[in-house]
């Protein structure tokens, strides 16, 4: 009952959100007045905000800020041990800091290091934490420019990055993360710049107890589908995640802008109706996925939690098994990543989840702009299968979808894919998998889940895998860089085409891609895209070993 109480209020919520929040969004990113910050920002990096930019400009905008943001974090990691607030740790070696570099620019998180024992405060704060606030708004912004594709007549332009980086920063992400870390702060999240306290355990040994500005971090890690844990157990960690109502939480903020997004989508192409479908879409994969998450978990297939009656390994007791399911099922259904127990140690089916959610490109909803923009090309890729099928150019929002649009589509969907197996079979191939606990098929799903994470950039880890190696460091490293600008690049190349066209208008032969109709469409054509390229990977792997 509990677990019930937990989602179908979670929902309440998050549908309540969906239209004043989507609205608002909306009114930053359409807005014409800047604010005097904003126009400060604007003249220190030389920026004309009414200029608008052509989707290679755009791009070259957001490849450019990425690449300086990976340059300036690599640095920052690399002489920590001379900045204020080090702890007296040293400097982060170099393939972990290439690793964490790109890991934060790409809204991945990825961690190869146990951050109480290898960050600073500093370093934590105005490296990690800023990368948490950018990466993020890369990601909205990037959508917003795919939408104007859309909806724009024979214009060019998709907007301005920097107006659009620096808006959603400082009115959407920057004041919803005061409100949640204030929240996170009174529910017993540690906030202060301690380098930490001695205690005395019951047993009479000594344990070192790590502080630092964590209410602050864990806001923003959330809101921004980062899952960068400031410790190295993330969200099990009680000054990270105090009490089961602050997993709640964490879990809404997770939630809010990926399912906003669709809002934004329905009032820029001016049919509301076209946002609540991408917005059903998104619904059906996610509650699919959740209930068959828990329902593994809670089933607890195998010989020693069926003996014990629960599948406890790795869990953390303050939420039990439905509430680490859900976790699960809803951070790797985004590009969160956050963990709040081990994945390693689910059950084969209900570890295969997560994998599958991330195998699904996290549309459901996704990262904070990547799943909208993620399920649009799935939507494209739905009305050309649509026209196919009845001899008609297809359409969507009244722009035909040509052999331009789909090599672009089908080039951004094979992309990820492409960088899982691949990196997979490379670890095989060379060897490094055996820095994996396991062998036979639960060793697969070690790696196959690393490099799926990476690709994807999730940021969540299966566990039972050593990755901080210059090896995996180096791979994981360019599977996080590739599998987030590449389809960036792609996404903007396809809005660019999309808004020099003119807008047709419907006819009897359009597919309506507001209805019911459609929706199933999309979520089909998602699963069966996937089957057909994961499911050989995962036969040999979950699966094999829970038929086993």
């Amino acid at each position: 009952m509990a677990g019930w109480i937990f989602v179908v209020t979670l929902v309440l919520a998050v549908v309540a959100a969906y239209r004043p929040f989507g609205d608002y969004m909306h009114r930053v990113v359409t807005g014409t007045r800047h604010s005097v910050a904003e126009r400060g920002l604007y003249r220190l990096v030389g920026v004309d905000p009414a200029a608008g930019q052509s989707w290679g400009v755009y791009a070259r905008s957001v490849l450019a800020f990425s690449a300086v943001s990976i340059l300036f974090l690599y640095l920052f990691l690399r002489v920590q041990d001379k900045l204020w607030l080090s702890l007296g740790l040293p400097a982060v070696p170099d393939h972990i800091a290439w690793n964490t570099a790109v890991s934060f620019v790409t809204n991945t998180n990825w961690q190869a290091y146990a951050g109480e024992s290898t960050l600073g405060h500093l370093v934590q704060m105005a490296g990690l934490a800023v990368q948490n606030f950018v990466s993020a708004a890369v990601g909205i912004a990037v959508a917003v420019a795919f939408i104007r594709g859309f909806v724009a007549r024979k214009r060019p332009e998709l907007g301005n990055f920097w107006v659009d980086l620096t808006r959603i920063t400082l009115r959407i992400l920057l004041p919803v993360s005061i409100v949640a870390a204030l929240v996170f702060l009174a529910a017993g999240a540690v906030q202060n710049l301690s380098g930490g306290t001695d205690v005395t355990t019951l047993t009479g040994a000594t344990q070192h107890i790590t502080g630092g500005p964590v209410a602050s971090q864990e806001a923003i890690k959330e809101l921004g589908t980062n899952g960068g844990g400031f410790s190295n157990v993330n969200a099990a960690h009680p000054f990270e995640n105090p009490t089961t109502w602050t997993n709640w939480f964490q879990l809404f903020l997770i939630l809010l802008i990926p399912f906003s997004l669709p809002r934004v989508f329905g009032r820029l192409a001016g049919q509301n109706r076209q946002g609540y479908a991408i917005a059903a879409v998104m619904a059906v994969l996610a509650l699919a996925s959740v209930a068959l998450t828990v329902a593994f978990e809670v089933h607890g297939a195998g010989t020693v939690p069926q003996a014990v009656g629960s599948a406890m390994e790795g869990k953390e007791t303050r939420f039990g098994v439905p509430g680490s399911a859900v976790y699960a099922a809803i951070t790797t259904l985004t590009s969160t990543g956050s963990v709040n127990s081990f994945h390693d140690s689910y059950t084969s089916f209900g570890g295969m989840m997560p994998m599958i959610n991330m195998m699904l490109g996290e549309v459901a909803p996704g990262g904070t702009g990547s799943g909208l923009y993620g399920l649009l090309i799935l939507a494209i890729i739905t009305v050309f299968v649509a026209g196919l099928m009845v001899g008609r150019t297809p359409e969507y929002l009244g722009k035909k979808i040509g052999a331009r649009e789909m090599k672009l589509a089908s080039s951004y969907f094979l992309i990820t894919p492409a960088l899982v197996l691949a990196g997979t079979a490379a670890a095989f191939a060379t060897g490094n998998n055996s820095t994996a606990l396991n062998s036979g098929p639960h060793g697969l799903s070690e790696v196959l889940y690393a490099f799926t994470s990476a690709a994807n950039n999730n940021g969540s880890a299966f566990g039972g895998i050593t990755v901080n190696t210059p090896w995996w460091d180096t791979a994981l490293g360019l599977a996080m860089l590739l599998g987030r600008f590449l389809p960036i690049v792609l996404v903007l190349a396809l809005a660019g085409a999309l808004a020099r066209q003119k807008v047709t208008p419907e006819s009897e032969g359009t597919l309506p891609t507001h209805q019911p109709l459609f929706v199933g469409m999309v979520v089909g054509v998602t699963v069966v895209l996937v089957a057909l390229t994961f499911l050989p990977a995962l036969a040999l792997g979950p699966i094999a070993e829970g038929l086993s």
